[in-house]
């Protein structure tokens, strides 16, 4: 990325497709999933959405070059995920989960583990990937997801050191068929107060057995690719904070325009208000910029790993926190109208308060 911040020609190819979908089929998914009362309705009613953005190749877009996939730079994908999240955050979760199931086969495969991928690089059907224990695990029918990278324990491990237990199990729904019934099972479905039509179920597998070929990563080598895979989506939850931080001053912004409170003139032309909106657009623009570094210096330096990571997750933090804070204060521009459910600020400020404590809450992550 150059220091000046201009778009590549891939990237602003990027930015305006995905707004283009957003526009489209993100728009029109939220019409219908409102429809439904429970959270596994609206989940379900994404279906046909989610297969448009298979055809569209959102899903293979997620899958790095070398297995076949048609993955670009953390950037690029930063660059989606904010013009998606700005439209429709509930959908998007859905569709970047999948991208989330895949990472680590992005990090760790093999040309071997490409079988397991022939779903997502099709660009047809609704395949659903998860990292278990995360959102789309349980599938579209709560039997299972399509491919579940499940991170677990050996109860053998090499040594004392809890790193060496760990490793990474591919689970795919073949692999569910042909286990005893139970083996895979969802316990309870979790109704989140945001994100409404994404499914995040508690599952549990009983004496569930998969061929020997499934093991990702071995004992040992799982809990860095885990790290890894989080530290990647730090850096787009940074971006999921700006693209909710734009909705909101979009939103503020063009209410200031039309309407007056009865007053003389817009609330645009009020200092106090402009006050507001320029802080909105100032925080929404350096958390912009932090994404976009943090992404190109994960991926390139400078720096060890560590202090790579570190960026990342410092995008994370700060993003996320800060966009708690500007939906809030977009609110304040809007005044008693923010609280009409035909306004968009509480869905917002819904989808913004889970920021700072999903993929690695915020406080454990400054440990």
């Amino acid at each position: 990325m150059p220091i000046d911040f201009h778009l590549s020609t891939s990237e602003q190819s990027i930015r305006s497709a995905a707004s283009a979908f957003a526009a489209g089929s993100l728009q029109d998914a939220r019409k219908t999933y409102m429809k439904y009362q429970s959270h596994q309705q609206r989940f379900q009613s994404t279906r046909p959405t989610y297969h448009q953005a298979v055809a569209e190749g959102l899903i293979k877009g997620q899958i790095a070059p070398h297995l076949g996939g048609a993955g670009g730079t953390l950037i690029e994908a930063a660059i989606l995920v904010e013009e998606m999240y700005s439209v429709e955050p509930s959908m998007s979760l859905t569709i970047f989960s999948t991208g989330l199931g895949i990472t680590p086969l992005n990090l760790a495969g093999k040309p071997e583990h490409k079988e397991f991928l022939a779903p997502f690089l099709s660009g047809d059907g609704e395949p659903l990937a998860s990292l278990i224990w995360a959102t789309n695990s349980a599938g579209w029918d709560f039997e299972g997801a399509h491919l579940q990278c499940v991170v677990c324990r050996t109860t053998t491990p090499s040594s004392e050191e809890p790193a060496d237990a760990i490793m990474i199990l591919l689970v795919t729904i073949a692999d569910i068929k042909r286990n005893a019934p139970g083996a895979f099972k969802v316990l309870g479905q979790v109704s989140t107060v945001g994100h409404t039509a994404c499914s995040g179920p508690h599952i549990k597998y009983t004496n569930l057995r998969v061929p020997t070929k499934n093991i990702l990563c071995p004992p040992g080598t799982g809990a860095a690719i885990v790290s890894a895979a989080f530290d990647s989506t730090a850096v787009l939850v940074g971006a999921m904070s700006v693209g909710i931080m734009q909705a909101a001053f979009d939103a503020a912004l063009a209410f200031a325009k039309r309407d007056n409170r009865r007053g003389a003139s817009e609330l645009l032309t009020r200092q106090a208000v402009a006050d507001l909106l320029g802080g909105i657009k100032m925080q929404t623009e350096a958390c912009r910029a932090l994404t976009w570094k943090a992404a190109n210096c994960l991926e390139n330096g400078p720096g060890n790993y560590n202090a790579r990571r570190e960026l990342a997750l410092a995008a994370k933090i700060y993003c996320s926190d800060t966009c708690t804070r500007v939906v809030t204060e977009a609110i304040s521009v809007v005044g008693i109208t923010a609280y009409d459910a035909d306004q968009p600020f509480a869905g917002l400020l819904k989808t913004a308060m889970v920021l700072p404590i999903f993929d690695g809450g915020n406080v454990g992550i400054r440990r």
